[in-house]
């Protein structure tokens, strides 16, 4: 069977288990798994000329972002697309946490976080939004640190596990393999919306920009997801 993975890119087999992930996450992202193909370990292992500890830790990350599916004695297989209920379902579940994140962070914010949120903004500006995962991975990454800057400044240990195990990021980019970033200007506008609610020191309008652009995503992804 011919591996889905560049030999240019199969990683040594000192490497940790997150550039294993990064791998099987582009893999993912690009399609090149067929939703409900079963994902061996020591395929994927051999593929990428690693051992298969560190695919099986991988593969547990994934999971907890939707992306593959874990059954008891059947082993991983790759999700299918969230479907546009799922995704708005996925939008409101963010929504509720996500706006108390910005509310919070935002009445505990110093400096050194509204720089660290700038900075995201300025990487998201410059990043290619290109068709495939190396093409948007950059721009993937700028936007999911901007929203877990603020989550992890809220304050509450128990609210940021919930948004991490939501997965809502990668799902959503995951519509966008080869398409590529469709909303771009308008993430940067809200985004820069939020900055400003940070740089006024103002929870309130940090709370109703984050829904705002929330609300903005749910409506920008249904649309991605029924025009596939």
């Amino acid at each position: 069977m011919t591996s889905v993975f560049s030999s240019q890119s199969a990683p040594s087999r000192q490497v940790l288990a997150d550039h294993v992930y990064e791998e099987l996450l582009a893999a993912l992202i690009d399609g090149r798994f067929e939703a409900g193909a079963a994902l061996s370990i020591e395929g994927l292992a051999r593929d990428l000329g690693v051992s298969p500890t560190p695919v099986r830790e991988a593969l547990a990350r994934l999971e907890h972002t939707g992306m593959v599916r874990r059954a008891a004695l059947k082993g991983y297989r790759v999700a299918p697309l969230i479907t546009p209920e799922e995704l708005a379902q996925l939008a409101e579940a963010r929504k509720l946490i996500e706006t108390h994140n910005a509310e919070q962070a935002c009445a505990r914010a110093d400096q050194e976080l509204v720089d660290a949120l700038a900075e995201t903004i300025e990487r998201l500006s410059a990043a290619p939004t290109g068709a495939s995962y190396s093409e948007f991975r950059d721009y993937w990454k700028a936007d999911e640190d901007f929203h877990r800057i603020i989550a992890e400044s809220a304050g509450n240990p128990f609210i940021l596990s919930a948004y991490n195990t939501l997965g809502g990021q990668v799902q959503r980019f995951r519509l966008f393999a080869g398409l590529g970033v469709t909303d771009a200007d308008c993430a940067i506008a809200e985004h820069t919306a939020i900055l400003e609610a940070f740089r006024s020191a103002d929870p309130a309008a940090a709370r109703a920009a984050m829904e705002a652009h929330l609300d903005g995503v749910r409506q920008r992804g249904i649309k991605d997801s029924t025009e596939r």
